[in-house]
């Protein structure tokens, strides 16, 4: 017979913590207490406080505290209370103990204790701004967006500390760093893209969070080093090279103790790589509520239909081809609701992944015969919107 332990926070923490964070929101430090723990999910209930101000050393420096209520926007006077993961970030430290402030649990969830955001808009709000706010120091942009920006001589954009670039096919890292030196969070999206100089992240050493996904050409030397990026709390690496990922994780691992947020999803081996290419579907490969059996064979069902689009399309001209492209969209159609019904997976973005997928078909015929094809996919869609319940 085992024993089994209850599992800790990687970093101590109890219900009644205060605990302080800086938040570049405010521009200030910030509190909030946790109200309970949850070991089977291992979720902390954290309660935010209406208090900024200089770094605090104790529970005194706060003066009489009260819990944090929401009256911005469409919040009724609720308590700013969430459920997030329990490892407490690096940048966050416990102050001393208070009893508690407000109930013990909450129904909201979510990610990254971004403490101090909450309480930034609640003063606006008090203060007559009821408009929509957008952070001023954060931009986004695809990565044809990016690049072009990060070819053109410019000073460094030091005020810009949030950057998200998607769509990207490739990206000098180097060149950003140059332009973005100071930034405390990326999120860089790729499909199928080339991630270049990745070593020159090392390089942003304020940085606290960072997510790549489905971006390549990373090896061993381009991982994140602790002591280059000391305040990174969180790391989150989706579809990558697996020498990348498997060097990230032995690296990153002993800093979850720490206070570092550790996810590695789908490291990909060269072999997956160069069979996937072409392939529409290849994100559903490792998504979490859609098993292998199923993946496999959604990819023979689009693997069939590619080859009968580009076989109708390839040969002489007849007039029941409109009709062949019609049918072939009813069985795409109908294949997908069978395979649906038995464990359903088909969400909003599997449902635009799946037209995708029959626009990429239709790219790719008419870059063979070197002409625009619309009547060919109007037959096409129209076949599948005859059939679908999806």
């Amino acid at each position: 017979m085992t024993s089994r332990t209850t599992p800790t926070p990687p970093r101590p923490i109890a219900a009644g913590d205060i605990v302080a964070a800086f938040s570049d929101a405010l521009g200030a430090w910030t509190a909030a207490q946790i109200t309970s723990l949850d070991p089977a999910s291992k979720t902390a209930t954290v309660l935010e406080l209406d208090w900024s101000g200089p770094e605090p050393a104790s529970t005194a420096g706060l003066g009489d505290v009260a819990p944090l209520r929401l009256t911005h926007h469409s919040w009724d006077g609720q308590l700013s209370h969430c459920n997030y993961e329990w490892l407490l970030p690096r940048g966050c430290k416990v102050i001393g103990s208070l009893p508690l402030l407000g109930a013990e649990r909450a129904n909201a969830y979510s990610s990254g204790w971004p403490l101090g955001e909450q309480l930034a808009r609640q003063r606006r709000w008090d203060g007559g701004d009821r408009g929509d706010w957008s952070d001023p120091h954060a931009m986004s942009g695809t990565g044809a967006e990016i690049s072009q920006a990060l070819s053109e001589p410019a000073e460094p954009r030091r005020h810009i500390r949030s950057l998200s670039v998607t769509r990207i096919t490739s990206l000098d890292c180097a060149r950003l760093v140059e332009h973005f030196p100071d930034l405390t969070r990326l999120r860089l999206h790729g499909d199928m893209g080339l991630l270049s100089n990745a070593s020159h992240l090392n390089e942003l050493t304020s940085l606290k969070s960072i997510l790549i996904s489905d971006l390549f050409g990373m090896d061993v030397s381009d991982r994140l080093l602790p002591l280059r990026v000391p305040a990174l709390e969180s790391l989150h690496l989706h579809s990558v090279p697996a020498v990348y990922a498997t060097a990230m994780r032995s690296t990153w691992r002993p800093q979850i103790r720490h206070g570092t947020q550790v996810r590695i999803t789908a490291a990909r081996r060269p072999e997956w790589i160069a069979e996937n290419q072409a392939n529409p579907l290849r994100d559903w490969d490792g998504r979490e509520h859609i098993g292998k059996a199923c993946y496999k064979k959604a990819l023979t069902m689009y693997k069939s239909i590619r080859r009968e689009v580009m076989t109708a399309l390839a040969e002489s001209d007849t007039d029941d081809r409109a009709s062949r492209l019609f049918e072939i969209g009813r069985r795409y159609g109908e294949g997908f609701n069978a395979l649906d019904a038995r464990t359903p997976f088909i969400e909003t973005v599997e449902r635009e992944e799946l037209f995708a997928a029959l626009d990429f078909i239709m790219t790719e015929a008419e870059h063979t015969l070197g002409r625009d094809l619309p009547w060919a996919r109007e037959s096409l869609l129209s076949g599948v919107d005859s059939v679908r319940d999806w």
